[in-house]
């Protein structure tokens, strides 16, 4: 399977051009969704033929370059000229205006395969605006970067009744292993049931395989998720968020490096190295982020290099370095207020990534055990959906 040219969602709706005449398209998208040759998905649309009355957008914006959190307005698209409804703006849901002219709704957006990044989420809002509005909803399904391999899962699971927000609205792992497209077809299962829905799928993709040996290419989602590696890394090294240690924003290598001018970088290494953590290697740094926390501050921190994809769990050594961390600084490792367009306070911040209440608090007294990353109920209960 690897040997044969791996097709998009996008690549396969493009062939269906003339069962859709005269049928108007609302197109959920960013510049990050491309065909399998490069072209981005809405001009490749457009000039195949098919009718787009509107464009979506999700966090980041449509150039999927915005800042991190940052309000997203509504614009003219300057390639294709149509309007643009920012769903990280004015409002995270759209609107029954939104839907004027659109027979159907298409959702082409590269995941990571996270369930702290917001572009799921924004799928599960036009789900239900969808149903609300009675519009149908094609997903133009991509390939999970980080593997589809269910067995590379991870927790914990999200505590919906505390730690619900636009971070992870439903119960799932951290590292859920799906693509974007099972995960629309589980919930239109368990959450949304009379959604009139399609899953557009890929073709030629082993889910074992991370992008590297396949042959299909990584856009960059957002500024900070640059390369494969970073999304190997985000699911642990995101939840650095929730806490006063810059996760490597402000600098060329954001999630592979991290510090706090308060760290003491030769201990941490010390100790994070006698954990004997398989498939990740780490090096003592200092660096000075140009903005971020601790913008234009020498900090201390490691740098994280993946040596086995197969054998890193990334959740496992993001929850393992906060706990580290608390346990070498005591006195300064605070949680962190991380404010953001959804979640304007920033409060709960790290309950939010790791889905579990008080989970600072359990962090400190070592409360969170491995037993919480464990995902054997999910491997079962998704294995239904799963297309590849």
């Amino acid at each position: 399977m690897e040997n044969k040219k791996t097709k998009l969602g996008i690549d396969c709706f493009l062939q269906l051009k003339s069962l859709y005449k005269n049928i108007r398209f609302g197109l959920v998208t960013n510049n990050a969704a491309t065909t399998s040759g490069g072209e981005s998905s809405r001009n490749a649309l457009l000039k195949a033929g098919f009718t787009i009355s509107r464009l979506f957008s999700p966090e980041h914006g449509l150039s999927a370059q915005g800042e991190d959190g940052a309000y997203q307005k509504n614009i003219i698209d300057p390639l294709t000229q149509l309007p643009v409804t920012s769903l990280y703006g004015e409002k995270l849901i759209p609107d029954e205006e939104d839907f004027t002219d659109i027979d159907i709704l298409l959702f082409d957006i590269p995941d990571v395969g996270c369930r702290f990044y917001t572009y799921l989420w924004t799928m599960t809002y036009m789900m239900e605006a969808c149903v609300k509005f009675k519009k149908p909803l094609y997903i133009l399904d991509r390939p999970n970067p980080t593997s589809g391999n269910i067995s590379l899962s991870e927790g914990p699971m999200l505590d919906e009744h505390n730690c619900s927000s636009f971070i992870g609205r439903w119960n799932i792992p951290v590292r859920h292993s799906c693509t974007i497209g099972e995960l629309a077809n589980y919930f239109s299962f368990i959450r949304l049931k009379n959604i009139d829905l399609k899953i557009i799928k890929i073709q030629n993709w082993n889910r074992k395989h991370v992008e590297k040996k396949v042959n299909w290419h990584f856009m960059p989602p957002s500024p900070a998720i640059k390369d494969v590696e970073t999304a190997l890394l985000y699911p642990g090294m995101g939840l650095l968020e929730g806490i006063n240690v810059n996760e490597g924003r402000g600098t060329a290598t954001p999630f592979k490096i991290f510090g706090a001018p308060w760290i003491n970088a030769n201990y941490l290494k010390e100790e994070f190295d006698l954990l004997e953590i398989q498939g990740i290697n780490s090096k003592s740094i200092s660096y000075k982020p140009a903005n971020a926390l601790y913008a234009n501050e020498t900090c201390y921190g490691l740098k994280l290099t993946i040596t086995d994809p197969e054998k890193f769990r990334p959740v496992n050594i993001g929850l393992q370095l906060i706990k580290l961390i608390l346990s070498l600084h005591p006195e300064q490792c605070e949680e962190r207020l991380y404010k953001t367009r959804a979640n304007p306070s920033g409060s709960q911040h790290l309950d939010k990534l790791t889905g579990i209440f008080n989970s600072f608090k359990k962090m400190k007294t070592k409360e969170i055990i491995s037993s919480q990353l464990k995902t054997e109920d999910w491997k079962e209960k998704i294995k239904p959906y799963l297309y590849y």
